[in-house]
């Protein structure tokens, strides 16, 4: 199966990356199943109903969304209507919506996709995301009902992220790091068959601070004080992600790359 995760999608240059970008790379790399982070989609904060369907209309499988899960108030109301979108498995137990589902590719294999937010710097204290992703796991053993499961990673620290990737290695197909905006250069398959990346980065301007107009950004770390309020960037956008191909039988990773497609990173496309 060829599976394609793009990074936090990053305000309107975003959005619009995703939209012209992704039906074509689906075609060119005959893409089975992708899987969007959205979480930071509509103004640099949360995912907007209507943005959500801009997206999935644009070829995204599933979206996934994060520590600003619920920024956007008619989300609380789109989660329960589009089973397409996955909160984190660790947030508040009364938020609606699921962590964790099955999907189906377009060939009918099944794809399990969940999502668990780490606790190491984050602003928020959330439930432990190893024994939430140890339970989902254990109830989809990898190569059974599941022939591919992905886990968005959604955390501040890479120490965190790649724990879990160590963790999760011979359970899951996929292990991927968000939230940081920033891509790593550290993507491999783990010795049990799991395909690892500390962070896809993101879909956004990177003529930025992580995706940020600059002189806010800026102005805050050089005074210590806020003038206005942060506003997305709005250049041309690089999509930022992870291609993984895997084994139906066995649903490890047989292959794994970064990707980068347009704006002003070097361009990679899988080979």
């Amino acid at each position: 199966m060829k599976i394609l995760f793009l990074g936090d999608v990053m305000g309107r240059a975003g959005r619009a990356a995703v939209v012209e970008r992704l039906p074509k790379l689906r075609a060119d790399w005959g893409l089975d199943f992708v899987v969007v982070n959205g979480e930071n989609a509509s103004g640099g904060m949360g995912l907007t109903g209507d943005h959500a369907k801009l997206l999935l209309d644009a070829g995204a499988d599933v979206l996934t969304l994060g520590d600003h899960a619920f920024d956007q108030k008619d989300m609380m109301r789109a989660i329960e209507g589009e089973p397409r979108i996955i909160r984190p498995l660790n947030y508040a137990k009364e938020a609606p919506g699921r962590g964790a589902r099955l999907f189906e590719d377009r060939r009918g294999r099944k794809v399990l996709v969940a999502q668990v937010l780490g606790q190491v710097f984050m602003k928020r204290p959330f439930d432990d995301p190893f024994s939430a992703v140890d339970s989902v796991l254990r109830a989809h053993p990898l190569g059974g009902l599941a022939q591919a499961i992905v886990l968005d990673v959604h955390c501040e620290a890479t120490s965190e992220k790649m724990a879990m990737g160590h963790w999760c290695d011979g359970r899951a197909s996929v292990v991927v790091g968000t939230h940081t905006h920033v891509p790593t250069a550290d993507a491999m398959v783990l010795p049990g068959g799991t395909a690892y990346l500390t962070d896809a980065g993101m879909c956004g301007d990177y003529h930025s601070v992580i995706g940020m107009e600059k002189a806010e950004p800026m102005r805050r770390f050089i005074t210590g004080m806020a003038k206005e309020r942060f506003t997305p960037a709005n250049g041309e956008a690089s999509l930022s992600g992870f291609y993984v191909e895997t084994d139906d039988g066995t649903g490890r990773a047989k292959h794994c790359q970064m990707v980068r497609v347009g704006g002003r990173l070097p361009q990679s496309a899988p080979v």
